[in-house]
This record gives structure tokens, sequence and C-alpha cells, in this order.
């Protein structure tokens, strides 16, 4: 029998692949249950509704995802290599298909049908990610690294906007490789010769 921490997380796993696979609509309990082994009840027990799993769900990835970013920023000085950092991440999540594409990326197509609370924090990951850009952008041309067309805002929305549609190129096409063909000339086109 597995703990309650264990299958909590079991649970949320299952449901982040689900989601990946088939949208918010594409899943339900029974699904997660049939694959973690579990009774539907006691995925009812952690999660009482599909929006506690998918806002549980939504606030864990967001917490990963500026977990990263932190990491990216301390580990990582120069701000054009940070945000290489951040396009290399996701080419390899694509390559090796351990996460083919970002799961706000993927609700935030589904805006219009998910409930509120999801919203929220699908928006709130897109907020924060825009000003992880917008700061790092906005450093690059203090230092002479990257030239700007115009705003850090207005360039964070454009970047983060090319690395999501290039996810979704590479999962229309069924070809991980297009990713980098799409993102690779974005690093070019800000940098400073």
């Amino acid at each position: 029998m597995k703990n309650l921490p264990t299958t909590f997380d079991d649970i949320l796993t299952c449901a982040r692949s689900l989601i990946i696979t088939g949208g918010y609509n594409g899943f339900s309990y029974a699904d997660i249950a049939d694959v973690v082994g579990i009774r539907k009840a006691s995925i009812h027990h952690h999660f009482p509704s599909k929006v506690d799993l998918v806002q549980t769900l939504v606030a864990r990835y967001r917490k990963e995802a500026e977990a990263g970013m932190e990491s990216i920023t301390l580990q990582v000085s120069n701000p054009l290599e940070q945000l290489q950092f951040y396009i290399g991440y996701w080419e390899a999540c694509i390559v090796d298909a351990s996460a083919p594409i970002c799961v706000c990326a993927l609700l935030a197509s589904q805006l219009p049908i998910l409930p509120k609370e999801v919203a929220i924090e699908v928006r709130a990951h897109f907020r924060y990610l825009s000003t992880w850009l917008a700061s790092v952008l906005e450093r690059g041309s203090e230092l002479g690294q990257i030239q700007l067309a115009s705003s850090p805002h207005a360039e964070a929305e454009a970047f983060m906007a090319t690395v999501h549609g290039a996810m979704l190129s590479a999962r229309a096409y069924d070809d991980p490789n297009l990713f980098s063909l799409v993102t690779g000339p974005l690093l070019g086109r800000l940098a400073l010769p």
C-alpha cells in the first residue's frame, strides 16, 4: 500500500501526463485510477474535484518553473546565456519527450473552457515568465549584450510566444527538431554583434 504523500504525488504526475496528452477535458478520475492503481475514492480523498486537482497541479508546476528560472539566474550570470539555457531546457524536454509541451501553454489554449480557479493559475504562470524574461532582456540591454527593438516587456512577450509557438509546431508536425529550427534565430536576432 502506498503512503499518502506518494499517492498524492502519483495522482498529480498522472494527471500532468494526461493533460499533456489530451488537455483538461481529456481525462477523468477513472483514467487516473487505472494508471495509478487506486480507487476513484482515493483520488477524491486528495482532490474533491477535478478543479481542485488541476488547480493544485498548475500551482505546483508554477512553483517548479519559478524555481527553475531562479536557478538559471543564480547559475548563469550572462543574460544571453540565461535565455539560451531556458531555450535549451525546453529543447531537451521536447527531444527526449519528457515534457513535449509546457502544461500552462497547453492549458492557455483552452482558457475559454477552463474553470476560473485553473485559469488564474495559468495566467499567473505567464505573468511570472514574462516578468522574468523582461528582466533578463533589460539587463542584457543594459550590459550591451542584447538589442531590443521595443520595450523589454514587449520583447519578453514575443520571446515567450516564439518559444511556445515552437513547442506547438514541433508537436503539430511530430518533429522535435522543429523546436530548435524556430527558436534558433531568436537569440541571433537579440544578440548584439
